[in-house]
């Protein structure tokens, strides 16, 4: 599936079931506090934090999807097409980024 065909699906799924979108400012609330999720999952079962046992079940691809779907929210009730948006930054990184991390000490080991 690409980017357009998710954002239309998320388009469908919000007319269909979510009557409508919740207005910018909510959504990027939302995004946040899932992005939040994401990043206490990997703090404790990646990082330095010990993992709470309520924790333990939580599904990492389960909360990186919740971002996804309110990101294509976003970009759906913004006008963004997303794959354009996407295409065009990941030129812009290869073109720029290709020799920086290629001679980056850092990454050698």
């Amino acid at each position: 599936m690409d980017i357009k065909n998710a954002q239309d699906q998320v388009d469908h799924w919000i007319k269909t079931h979510g009557v409508r979108y919740f207005n910018e400012l909510t959504n990027m609330a939302q995004l946040t506090e899932e992005v939040g999720e994401v990043a206490r999952i990997i703090a404790r079962r990646y990082g330095e934090q010990s993992e709470k046992e309520s924790d333990k079940g939580k599904d990492l691809g389960e909360e990186l999807a919740d971002v996804l779907f309110v990101v294509l929210c976003l970009a759906n009730q913004t006008g963004v097409d997303l794959q354009a948006s996407f295409d065009k930054k990941l030129d812009l990184k290869t073109k720029r980024d290709h020799d920086r991390h290629h001679n980056n000490q850092k990454l050698k080991s």
